[in-house]
């Protein structure tokens, strides 16, 4: 029993320890990391909203914010209603969200989580975890900004202000 208990504390700790923890406070600089100027992997993730599959590599023409993300993580937590926002503010533009979530729980743990806490986003599942593997997450949250083209532009690690103008307008400058 005691045994039990001992790895399920260090499970717990493990798994936490993959959030940022560091500095919670979301960012407003768009420069945070820089990204490698490379094709960006291309991944196939589920949609939780109809279980459609989308692949990275059929938004080519579009400005892609993909973002790994988890319910028990809270800079996650704390980022959603700027990506909300975001994600708001960019309709009808050549953008698309990609919310990855890490979650264990899969869709009805995300259904659960979206329920409860009122957010909404485009959320998508990768129930073969490829895409940690591809794009190398050591902790969430992580975004990559990906141009037209499907090359990679910029790394983000941590929260992240996503609807400050100066995130508006990189992203907008993207897209001409």
């Amino acid at each position: 029993m005691q045994r039990n208990i001992v790895c399920f504390i260090a499970c717990l700790l493990l798994s936490l320890s993959a959030c940022t923890k560091a500095d919670t406070t979301p960012k407003k600089d768009i420069n945070v990391v820089a990204g490698e100027k490379s094709p960006a992997p291309d991944i196939s993730v589920v949609s939780i909203a109809n279980g459609s599959t989308l692949k990275l590599s059929d938004l080519k023409g579009k400005v892609v914010l993909l973002n790994f993300w988890a319910t028990w993580c809270p800079p996650c937590r704390q980022e959603i209603p700027s990506m909300m926002k975001l994600n708001s503010a960019m309709t009808g533009k050549p953008f698309q969200m990609v919310a990855v979530s890490i979650d264990e729980g899969g869709k009805p743990a995300l259904d659960l989580f979206f329920k409860e806490s009122g957010f909404i986003l485009p959320a998508y599942l990768d129930p073969s975890g490829a895409s940690v593997k591809l794009y190398g997450i050591t902790g969430v949250p992580e975004s990559f900004i990906i141009d037209k083209q499907g090359v990679l532009i910029k790394k983000v690690i941590g929260g992240f202000a996503w609807d400050s103008p100066e995130a508006i307008s990189f992203l907008e400058g993207l897209m001409k």
